[in-house]
């Protein structure tokens, strides 16, 4: 199983709606790579960083499942330009992208 994350940095002068991302663009998300292997989503808010009242590093983080890295690769090269040219309608951070296998 592979899970990709996607993370938004909260840095000065950027926003993250929420709203959105959970409203419209996950569900944009599944719609498209769910026929590519989308086996499971997950959504996370940052709430601080570590200690009391230090602000989140990240507003955002986003995960996708799939038994295959390929998978996730392909529905990329199919419906990756659609999904990235979304992320302006809910934030100005640019994603930081990590791909893990799941190893237990």
């Amino acid at each position: 199983m592979f899970k990709v994350s996607i993370l938004y940095p909260n840095k000065e002068g950027t926003h993250f709606n929420m709203d959105y991302y959970v409203r419209t663009h996950m569900p944009l998300v599944q719609s498209r790579l769910n026929p590519m292997g989308l086996k499971g989503i997950g959504i996370e808010r940052g709430v601080n960083g570590g200690s009391a009242g230090s602000p989140a590093p990240y507003h955002c983080m986003g995960h996708l499942l799939f038994d295959t890295l390929d998978a996730y690769q392909t529905g990329m090269k199919t419906h990756g330009m659609e999904l990235a040219g979304d992320i302006r309608n809910f934030t100005n951070t640019a994603p930081v992208f990590q791909i893990s296998e799941i190893i237990s």
